[in-house]
């Protein structure tokens, strides 16, 4: 992501800006779980009330 931020601030590219705000939204979620809660029920783990709240109010991303 480091890389990422450098080259979108050196350059300005809209792509490069749209990778890294798809990276960062991920990056987000796995610093709060640990994990991508949305991939709970096809690995078969629990999902917390709290990861039940997120996917409600963001459907998973």
């Amino acid at each position: 992501m480091r890389l990422h931020q450098a080259l979108f601030h050196e350059t300005g590219d809209k792509d490069i800006e749209d990778r890294l705000n798809y990276a960062l939204r991920h990056a987000e979620v796995i610093e709060r779980f640990g994990r991508f809660p949305h991939r709970n029920v096809i690995l078969g783990r629990e999902t917390t009330a709290e990861e039940r709240t997120w996917l409600k109010q963001k459907g998973g991303f």
